[in-house]
């Protein structure tokens, strides 16, 4: 991800692969420190369908967090 600082503003969505078409749900819209809290809450299942998208690139969450 290309923008990295803490007030960078993100899109935090989570991608079900189980429904028909791969259905996105935004779960937050802001900066991308409070972006990362609010994903590290989530359940290890949610965080395996989570990534976070800038006006320039998407990455998934735990992909992220592993870097």
């Amino acid at each position: 991800m290309r923008s990295t600082y803490g007030e960078a503003t993100v899109r935090l969505y989570f991608l079900d692969r189980e429904s028909e078409g791969g259905a996105a749900e935004t779960l937050f819209y802001g900066a991308l420190d409070e972006a990362m809290r609010l994903a590290a809450q989530q359940p290890e299942e949610v965080q395996q369908g989570l990534f976070l998208a800038t006006d320039n690139d998407v990455v998934a969450y735990l992909d992220l967090i592993e870097s």
